[in-house]
């Protein structure tokens, strides 16, 4: 989902950068021990296709992302790379996505019922699986981010969601239209967004029932990455956190639709609920995004810590993350599909909460300290057996 923007647009490019060896692994997860010892789905191995609402190329979106990171001309040394992948990408599903996402849809399928929704969406990775002769299909979820859907009464049933989703009133945003159509094949399904995904009782049931696993949500790539480590610094140190303040701002496609404050909502949920589980529920915490188109691929992160220390005495911290977030994203992103193929190849089924540290809301999982993810992570790597 989402294969014409910013994310795929990098991953793309820098996996062929990697198949051609100008560029080395730096940001994989998977590039380190104890990863390099198990056997993962080789990068050699993956092949991309996809949906996309939008209009448009990949390479051009791919050189407007990269040289907007300071890449000039990695885009137009895998031209062929990304047409090869950019043939591949189908018309996309829309639904739930607010006015923000509705008004990208250049070329968005109008497919009635979510069921009819769920089909051609099934049909299309079918034939992806057929054209490039995939052994395994691990469905993404990098599109932008819709607005939070109220839960609707056929969520908690899966014999109930069927009927529901045959009528003509969509119940299902596009984000969780997509992981029903990977669970019925017995595909994966990585939820990259803070979107719905695959969040609901009935969704789980369908991937335990077909064999699929899936994970999520919304992918840990800078401000909260560092609060994750940081905010267990006070912890371990009992000093007392008074207020956590953070604010964003980021140019792009995914700065332009979090302006919505639909969208927005749904994002800063996800970024601030990590406070209050590591320090507590009493810290005062807010996290503010705002859209600044001049910034283009770069995003920046303000945080200021106020703290309470012996006797009393009041200090803080302060630090300022400045980066290229597609490039920071990317690299993950090839991250989970080969760990979504390892898990599915070694008979696992159901939600990877193991994949936590991936993630700002982690599915299956309250724990938000990532040494403690991290670990957690490792020891899943390793285990001998599949979990049941």
């Amino acid at each position: 989902m989402g294969a014409r923007g910013s994310i795929s647009a990098t991953l793309v490019a820098g996996h062929a950068a990697l198949m051609a060896g100008e560029a080395s692994p730096v940001g994989l997860v998977t590039a380190r021990p104890p990863f390099t010892e198990v056997e993962l789905p080789t990068l050699d191995r993956l092949v991309f296709g996809g949906h996309e609402i939008r209009g448009g190329r990949l390479l051009d979106e791919a050189r407007a992302v990269l040289t907007g990171c300071g890449l000039p001309g990695l885009a137009e040394r895998h031209a062929d790379a990304l047409d090869a992948v950019d043939a591949r990408i189908r018309p996309g599903i829309v639904r739930g996505g607010g006015a923000a996402i509705e008004a990208l849809g250049e070329q968005k399928v109008a497919a009635g019922s979510d069921a009819e929704a769920v089909a051609t969406i099934r049909r299309d990775i079918d034939a992806f699986r057929a054209e490039v002769g995939a052994e395994t299909v691990v469905v993404v979820n990098v599109a932008s981010t819709e607005p939070e859907m109220a839960p609707h009464p056929s969520w908690s049933d899966l014999a109930a969601l069927r009927d529901a989703m045959q009528g003509q009133a969509s119940v299902l945003p596009a984000s969780a239209l997509y992981a029903f159509a990977a669970f019925e094949g017995g595909d994966a399904y990585i939820n990259f967004t803070p979107s719905t995904g695959s969040r609901i009782p009935a969704l789980s049931a369908l991937a335990r029932a077909r064999g699929a696993v899936h994970a999520g949500s919304d992918g840990k790539t800078g401000e909260t990455l560092v609060k994750s480590v940081l905010s267990e610094l006070f912890v371990r140190r009992n000093l007392n956190v008074l207020s956590w303040f953070g604010q964003n701002i980021l140019g792009n496609m995914d700065g332009a639709i979090l302006d919505n404050p639909a969208n927005k909502a749904t994002k800063v949920h996800s970024k601030d609920h990590l406070i209050a589980r590591i320090l507590g529920p009493d810290v005062e915490s807010r996290v503010g995004i705002d859209y600044v188109r001049s910034l283009g691929e770069t995003k920046i992160a303000w945080d200021h810590i106020h703290f309470e220390g012996f006797l009393g005495g009041r200090m803080s911290l302060q630090f300022v993350w400045s980066a290229a977030d597609s490039l920071l994203a990317a690299p993950l992103v090839l991250d989970l599909v080969r760990l979504a193929a390892f898990a599915g190849a070694r008979g696992e089924v159901g939600v990877l909460a193991a994949l936590a540290p991936f993630f700002k809301d982690p599915m299956g999982t309250d724990e938000q300290r990532l040494i403690s993810q991290d670990d957690g992570m490792l020891a899943w790597l390793r285990r001998a057996e599949p979990a049941r």
